[in-house]
Order: C-alpha cells, then structure tokens, then sequence
C-alpha cells in the first residue's frame, strides 16, 4: 500500500481506539509516523549516497517511484543497504522481536507499535509476487504473499474510498456523541455545590 493510505489507516485505528479509551495525541502521532516509517526506512542509503556521496535528487525521485525492474541504477552498497533495510522494516519477525523487547522493559504494549505491525499485515496482502512482495519472515526467507499490487488502478479506488467512507463514519459517530453527551458547564454556577 502507498504510504500515505498506510498513515491515514492508522490514524483511523487511533479514531477507534480513542473512543474506547483515552488517547493521547503524541501516541496518535507516533503510531501514524510507524505506520509510515517502514517506507521511508529503505530511503536512507538511497539519501546518503545523495547526500554525502555522488547521487542525485533524480535517482532519489526514481527510486521512490520505481515500477519492479524500473528501479534506477545505484551503487550496489546502496542497493544492498536498502534492499535489507526494506526487508527488516516489512518484517514480522524483527518487529516481533522489536515489541518483545519492548514489552520486556515496559511492561505493557507500547501502542504506536500497531502502526508498525499494521503497515506489514496491509502490506502482506496488498503487494504481489511481481510488485515487491512483502518479506514478513525476513531474516529466514525474503519470500513474500502474492497479494494484490495496491497500485492497481481499481484497488487504489477501492481503498481510498474505503478511507473516507471510513472518515465519515468515524465523523458522524464524533457528532452522534457530542449530541447525546451534553456539555458539563465548566463554571458552577453561583450557590450551587460551593460556597456562596
């Protein structure tokens, strides 16, 4: 999925999840900057070389849109680098590790982690053999799902539609419960429950 369906989905998981329980906005953050990250982690050796060695912001833009066997010719450290950073980010294996260690020393689950762990289960099925094949059990084999490539024109249509289908629904409940919840005045009126 595009990283920026895999942001807005993670941010409508944090909609749900603060109607049941309070959320605070730095972990809504958090969780849609994880959600976003696995992405973005690849980009870094494609951005050194850029930056510090003999790249160009060309090669980045054509990395970062690069069709399967389209991508830009790049140093083969680059390409190394990035390809095993892609395959860790996209993995359940190091993020399980990643949230067992974490659970270890917090005692509790960190919750911008989901954002981590639901870019990989959407990724799982929505890239296929032929379109970067998320490697979920990376390090043990770079094999992927044969999901659906969600480059596919109607796939994109579907999901985003599903994304504001989901925004309104989420809207509306926002406002179905700010009507039937009135609003405790923030100043007691004068003689009642104080001093007068």
């Amino acid at each position: 999925m595009d990283i920026v369906a895999h942001t807005l989905w993670a941010g409508a998981g944090m909609a749900v999840l603060a109607r049941r329980r309070p959320v605070r906005p730095a972990t809504v953050a958090a969780t849609m900057a994880l959600a976003a990250l696995p992405d973005l982690f690849q980009m870094l050796p494609v951005l050194a070389w850029w930056w510090f060695g003999s790249g160009s912001f060309e090669a980045v833009r054509a990395f970062a849109i690069a069709m399967p066997g389209q991508e830009p010719v790049l140093p083969a450290l680059v390409k190394t680098w990035s390809h095993e950073l892609h395959c860790a980010a996209h993995s359940a294996v190091v993020a399980g590790v990643v949230t067992l260690l974490l659970w270890a020393w917090r005692r509790t689950l960190w919750i911008p982690l989901l954002g981590w762990w639901s870019h990989i289960v959407i990724d799982v099925f929505t890239h296929s053999a032929d379109y970067y094949a998320s490697p979920v059990l990376y390090p043990f084999t770079e094999r992927g799902f044969d999901g659906i490539a969600w480059i596919t024109p109607w796939f994109m249509v579907l999901n985003y539609a599903a994304l504001a289908a989901t925004g309104l629904w989420l809207l509306a409940r926002r406002r179905a419960r700010s009507r039937s919840c009135p609003r405790v005045p923030a100043v007691v009126p004068h003689g009642i429950g104080g001093r007068s």
